[in-house]
């Protein structure tokens, strides 16, 4: 008798038993305070998963040369690779709270090159160095209702490499701040609300 109510409850745990994973993948459009961004997001397991970006980022820029100074902001490509783990998303689901298209916390490290292709700006002879930035960082995401718009808010402390083009020898870099505040809409999502 002991052995049949073990097996049962066993067999019952096993049937009640959520899935609280990450989306296999999710397409979407991202915009905020700094730019605009088109982005793949993609399960490498239950909680990680790797965003793949590109988009426009909005730019300031102090150019210091002998050729005199040349200060502006200006929208300029940016493509970004950022593996996330996804550290409560269990939590949160066996709480009943939405998890659809990966709403909760992460940590994150984010790593952004902005390539010097063009700039778009009203300066005149206004570029821009080919920059890696390496940022780790902490947010969430959340879902607006039931919908399937999102936003995502968040901050990290990391570091920008600068690699200047005109003055190959004068490479720099500086401590980089990456403010995360972003309100989205997910175009394709692997799994049923």
């Amino acid at each position: 008798m002991k052995k049949i109510y073990i097996l049962f409850l066993l067999s019952a745990h096993t049937i009640f038993a959520q899935d609280y994973s990450v989306e296999k993948s999710t397409f979407s459009f991202q915009t905020g305070f700094f730019g605009f961004w088109l982005n793949n997001e993609s399960r490498l397991s239950d909680k990680v998963t790797l965003k793949t970006e590109i988009g426009l980022d909005v730019f300031t820029q102090k150019n210091n040369d002998n050729e005199g100074s040349v200060d502006f902001d200006a929208l300029v490509p940016v493509i970004t690779f950022e593996p996330r783990w996804y550290y409560n998303l269990e939590k949160r689901g066996s709480k009943g709270k939405n998890i659809h298209n990966n709403a909760a916390n992460f940590i994150a490290l984010t790593v952004s090159y902005h390539p010097d292709w063009f700039v778009i700006t009203g300066v005149e002879n206004a570029y821009l160095n080919h920059q890696v930035a390496v940022v780790p960082k902490w947010a969430m995401k959340r879902n607006i209702g039931k919908s399937d718009f999102t936003y995502e808010l968040g901050a990290g402390l990391g570091y920008n490499f600068i690699f200047n083009k005109k003055y190959p020898f004068d490479d720099s870099g500086e401590v980089w701040l990456d403010l995360h505040a972003r309100i989205g809409y997910i175009f394709k999502s692997s799994r049923k609300k």
